[in-house]
């Protein structure tokens, strides 16, 4: 392949809007079929962002939870490309490193950081670039290279940088966001599309005062709770997954969700009920 068709496949990439744009309306600059044998790559719609976000490796994925999970963090940008092309090849030239290149072609390719990040600390919105890596991989020199550059990089332009390990990322808390996560919006579950608001309201506070008073486990509560309403089974448990969600219902997410057993419910947010269908 040629220098001009590389330059092309960037330029092309760019005008597809690749890497830009905020919100709902940003473009990875990877896709996970452009590196399809990476192998454990996913899909999962963003609650924050409302689009699509694509995630290379587990790692990626269960990070992406805790930043769904907190407070602080309004915006998440994955596989953010360092851009122009031109400044990460003189910033290697200027450490002495070789920059990453096509291993078919040689041709020097664009770098990405794994997460740029919107968060609001109090003191006004802030960006923070994080690398995703597992810590053994630490331990290998052109890693270590790579980072290098990424580091100067976003040094230069004054945003934070850091790398995430697995040993930042609790284990528990990203399970237990993989399973409440898809039911944010209750209008992907059929039973609640076309039911009032009010009518949801009621559902939730009465499932919720079973929880309260009620030392069963969650899903004895759901399926007495679904067989009383007259709802399909299953609802009950959807709607809890739904409480938790939108921290309506507020647990110890450091701790395993096993709704075989009684949960220790630490706080409810009524304020936040009339937000329950449209979150």
């Amino acid at each position: 392949m040629s220098k001009r068709t590389r330059i092309s496949k960037v330029e092309k990439w760019i005008k597809e809007g690749r890497g830009s744009g905020i919100g709902a309306d940003y473009k990875p600059w990877l896709n996970i079929q452009d590196v399809s044998s990476l192998g454990r790559s996913t899909r999962l719609k963003g609650i924050k962002t409302n689009r699509q976000h694509e995630f290379l490796s587990d790692l990626e994925r269960n990070y992406f939870y805790l930043t769904e999970y907190s407070d602080i963090v309004l915006d998440i940008r994955e596989q953010f490309p360092l851009l122009p092309l031109e400044e990460t090849i003189v910033i290697a030239d200027e450490l002495g490193l070789k920059h990453p290149t096509d291993p078919k072609t040689n041709e020097a390719i664009v770098m990405t950081t794994d997460f740029l990040l919107t968060v609001d600390k109090g003191v006004g919105l802030v960006e923070l670039a994080r690398t995703i890596k597992m810590k053994d991989e630490l331990l290998k020199k052109r890693v270590i290279e790579k980072f290098e550059i990424e580091r100067v990089y976003w040094e230069r332009r004054q945003i934070d940088w850091g790398i995430v390990t697995e040993l930042e990322i609790p284990r528990e808390l990203a399970r237990n966001m993989s399973y409440i996560h898809d039911y944010h919006d209750l209008q992907q579950y059929d039973v609640f599309q076309n039911m009032q608001q009010q009518h949801i309201e009621d559902l939730a506070i009465e499932l919720l005062q079973r929880i309260l008073n009620e030392n069963q486990s969650i899903r004895e509560i759901s399926n007495i709770f679904d067989k009383e309403t007259h709802m399909p089974l299953g609802s009950g448990m959807t709607l809890f997954y739904h409480l938790l969600s939108h921290k309506i219902v507020r647990m110890d997410m450091l701790e395993p969700l096993n709704v075989e057993k009684p949960i220790v419910i630490q706080s409810i947010d009524e304020s936040k009920l009339k937000k329950v269908k449209y979150g």
